[in-house]
């Protein structure tokens, strides 16, 4: 197993830890953000293959935001995109 550190940009979570082995996720820790919204994520994403999780969550925007260009979704998905390139 390895764990992988992001930090996310112009969102409010703050750190992701992303644990995976063999190209799939087996736990997601977030600090920060929308609690409740992030745990059910990381629970969807618990044993996903890493490009089937990259390809649902790219691209997924939020109001809240600061730029209004990203979300929490699509900083896990650029986070995983750093570990599988």
């Amino acid at each position: 197993m390895k764990t992988f550190v992001y930090n996310p940009s112009n969102v409010c979570s703050r750190k992701f830890e992303i644990d995976y082995e063999d190209g799939k996720i087996l736990a997601l820790r977030v600090e920060g953000g929308c609690h409740g919204n992030l745990q059910g994520i990381a629970s969807l994403l618990k044993g996903m293959d890493i490009e089937e999780a990259k390809s649902k969550l790219a691209g997924i925007i939020c109001r809240g935001s600061r730029n209004k260009q990203t979300s929490c979704p699509d900083q896990i998905a650029q986070a995983l995109a750093t570990i599988t390139d």
